[in-house]
């Protein structure tokens, strides 16, 4: 798609199709090298973010403003969309809606939130609870009044299947979607059978999350498509290989004394400086200083 061609929103994007794809970013570094790949949008992942930010798991340790933050830093990263891991709205339907104003202020395109009780925890661990349909209805209600731009997205998802069975989660789902949701999302399906039901169930625009070595199948962007959805976001993937690479980085200097047998799998110095933007930053700091100057000769 030529850049003149490009939908310039993600709601737009959504209509006009391909699927999206939305890699997922833990931090603005990770959410720099997803704009560089070419995606369509980053997904700002709360699990990522509590990985990296507290080196906990995705159990609801990560606070509303730590979020956030994250957010804000990553939006600031990109030009693309970034779609904002809102958790549960971090409690009741008026905390929904200062979630919603805070992450749009902070430049999220669109925002998750899911029907599970607090603490939550990762859609694909056990165990797991969900609110009252008709609380998540007012939930969705709370967020759609309190935002300020119809641009941005609300994304409503629920984890009822694991909990309640299949139908029961479409029915959350399309009830969410009636009060005002702009996509749905079906927390860990099992198979493409249920998959393929949720699509051709519900009339909204569909997201789906691969989890590598979770309780959905790993499924790519084009047979996603084929189903019937229209988002997709790999959320941890980045986390997971990173944090495979830095585990053997330290083993390797921990046994070698060196850094050396692993040069040839790292960016060196100046390649990690021009991902990060370094001689476009020293060109910006050149105008301001020639301006300086010039003000000086006078």
């Amino acid at each position: 798609m030529a850049p003149e061609e490009t939908p310039r929103t993600l709601s737009s994007r959504l209509r006009a199709g391909p699927i999206v794809v939305a890699p997922g970013a833990y931090d603005a570094l990770s959410a720099r090298l997803v704009e560089a790949a070419g995606f369509p949008a980053v997904y700002a992942t709360g699990a990522g973010a509590s990985y990296s930010l507290l080196g906990s798991p995705d159990i609801g340790l990560l606070s509303f403003a730590e979020m956030r933050d994250q957010v804000a830093r990553m939006a600031a990263a990109v030009s693309v969309p970034v779609i904002a891991d809102g958790d549960t709205g971090h409690g009741n339907a008026l905390n929904v809606q200062r979630t919603v104003r805070e992450f749009e202020r902070a430049g999220a395109a669109a925002i998750q939130l899911e029907d599970q009780t607090f603490p939550k925890r990762c859609g694909h661990l056990s165990e797991k609870t969900v609110v009252p349909a008709d609380e998540m209805v007012g939930k969705v209600r709370a967020a759609v009044d309190a935002r300020h731009s119809r641009e941005t997205l609300i994304i409503a998802r629920t984890d009822a299947l694991a909990v309640e069975g299949l139908e029961p989660a479409l029915e959350r789902l399309r009830a969410y979607g009636e009060a005002g949701a702009d996509v749905l999302f079906l927390e860990a399906p099992p198979d493409a059978a249920a998959m393929q039901r949720a699509c051709a169930a519900l009339r909204w625009p569909m997201m789906v999350n691969m989890v590598e070595g979770g309780r959905t199948p790993l499924l790519s962007a084009r047979e996603l498509e084929g189903i019937g959805y229209r988002m997709v976001i790999f959320p941890n993937a980045g986390a997971r290989v990173a944090t495979f690479a830095l585990r053997e980085l330290y083993a390797t200097l921990a046994r070698e004394g060196t850094t050396a047998p692993l040069l040839d799998r790292m960016l060196l110095f100046d390649e990690l400086n021009r991902v990060v933007g370094l001689p476009e930053t020293r060109e910006r700091g050149r105008k301001y200083a020639g301006a300086t100057a010039r003000t000086e000769d006078r």
